[in-house]
């Protein structure tokens, strides 16, 4: 034990500690983070993938309640009649929309024998920095639209709600907030317009689908996790490895010599 006794040491304890937070925060933070992120990434491009296949549907069979929400059917197309309520209008803004930023417009959509859901019906650029433009008003009259599934998003921490230049604005597309903000109750998916719409601005595109690369940063963040601790026994042994070699390489301590008394005591047998 006296020859471990260097890890007691101040610098050694630092080290020791920092490896191991280092480690647990790699396991328990680190990598599920990258990995969740990638499961969702797979998990989106899975229903996309579908979503081009499949056919419209009516949005009353995935949202049949006021309180429904369908996250399994993420980007599949519906279809939906009834009539806008533009009065309760929102903008989402600090969207960026194929590498620029943009307003995305968010209208309530009364559905005939259904719920009210919210629509993003597309997107306008600022002006003059960040100013909203003249934005077209949505009909007011019954209108069919077609439309893709989407979930509602978190609320972005910090960042309430505001009215400017003449617009109601958020930072995400939350529909439990809007309805809040909105006093319209909404389902908790919202709809996203496909092209050539009642109602429809600039169409936001679908995403690539690029698995991306949080399974492989993830597997880095394992593998960071395990090999910090291997490194940190390498220095310990190759630390024990030098000191066994130095002490070595030390010359013997000659014996002192004896006294007089010692001598004649050797002589006399009294040391036996």
């Amino acid at each position: 034990m006296r020859r471990l006794g260097f890890l007691l040491r101040p610098q050694w304890l630092a080290l020791f500690v920092v490896v191991m937070a280092f480690a647990y925060l790699c396991f328990t933070v680190l990598a599920p983070w990258q990995l969740g992120k990638n499961t969702r990434t797979s998990r989106e491009n899975n229903q996309i993938a579908s979503s081009l296949k499949a056919e419209p549907v009516a949005v009353k069979n995935l949202l049949p309640h006021q309180d429904s929400s369908a996250p399994d059917e993420q980007w599949q197309r519906v279809t939906a009649t009834g009539h806008y309520l533009p009065e309760a209008q929102v903008l989402a803004r600090l969207r960026v929309v194929d590498g620029d930023p943009a307003y995305e417009v968010l209208t309530p959509f009364a559905v005939d024998g259904g719920p009210t859901v919210l629509v993003n019906r597309g997107y306008v650029r600022p002006q003059q920095g960040t100013s909203v433009p003249p934005i077209p008003d949505a009909p007011r009259n019954q209108v069919t639209i077609t439309a893709r599934l989407r979930d509602s998003e978190a609320v972005v921490s910090g960042k309430e709600p505001f009215r400017a230049d003449g617009a109601q604005q958020v930072y995400s597309i939350s529909t439990s907030q809007i309805a809040t903000v909105t006093g319209v109750p909404l389902a908790g998916s919202y709809l996203q317009l496909v092209e050539d719409q009642p109602g429809g601005l600039g169409v936001i595109p679908l995403p690539h689908l690029d698995a991306g690369p949080f399974l492989s940063y993830g597997i880095q963040w394992i593998a960071f996790g395990i090999v910090a601790p291997i490194g940190l026994g390498y220095f310990v042994f190759a630390e024990i490895k030098q000191r066994r070699a130095e002490r070595a390489s030390r010359p013997a301590t000659p014996a002192a010599p004896l006294t007089t008394e010692e001598k004649l005591a050797d002589r006399y047998g009294k040391r036996r």
